[in-house]
């Protein structure tokens, strides 16, 4: 029997993202899930070293992978469209979690509960909310570097979800805003140079 768990999660690099914006860059599912897996683990990591918060680290990074799997059935919908009204809001929400049963019965399964945990997590534990924030981060750092190349169409998304980090009320997320948002948005020389 073929098992086509992995097969969908391939196609994950033909969603593209923020598609009723202008982009200098595209962005796909794949590249951003990669993204969101490298800022959920250092976010675990500060929330351990500098808050002893207990926080499994593996864990945080796989549900940062497998955050938007889903979207490889329901296509990427623009967050204006998604959260435009509690209706809208829920209904994708329900739509989110039939796709996730879906691709979880694309795995044999003497092998599923190996994944369940990572697609469909416990949405209360601080695991869940450390990745939550980290790809609130990717987004904002997907409208730091529009601007950074000249692109207006990101201003008022970069000050919107500036403004949802900053209501987050994660301590390790204000640490790496802190620590870390301002490099972003140097260039290589720059970065190279310690600019």
């Amino acid at each position: 029997m073929s098992n086509s768990f992995f097969a969908y999660l391939n196609r994950m690099k033909y969603i593209d993202r923020w598609g009723l914006m202008h982009n200098t860059r595209t962005e796909n599912d794949m590249e951003h899930s990669m993204q969101v897996v490298f800022l959920a683990h250092a976010l675990a990591v500060i929330a351990n070293r500098h808050f002893a918060a207990a926080v499994d680290e593996g864990k945080v990074a796989l549900i940062a992978a497998y955050h938007d799997i889903s979207e490889v059935l329901t296509g990427d919908l623009a967050t204006p469209v998604k959260y435009d009204n509690p209706a809208i809001r829920d209904a994708f929400h329900a739509i989110e979690d039939v796709a996730a049963e879906k691709l979880l019965s694309e795995i044999p399964e003497d092998l599923r509960e190996g994944f369940v945990p990572y697609v469909k997590p416990d949405t209360g534990t601080r695991e869940y909310r450390i990745v939550k924030a980290a790809d609130k981060l990717s987004a904002y750092i997907k409208c730091v570097e529009e601007l950074k190349y000249g692109n207006a169409e990101f201003k008022s998304a970069k000050a919107s979800i500036r403004k949802q980090l900053d209501e987050m009320a994660l301590p390790e997320l204000d640490v790496f805003l802190v620590e870390f948002a301002d490099s972003f948005e140097k260039t290589l020389d720059e970065l190279a140079g310690g600019v």
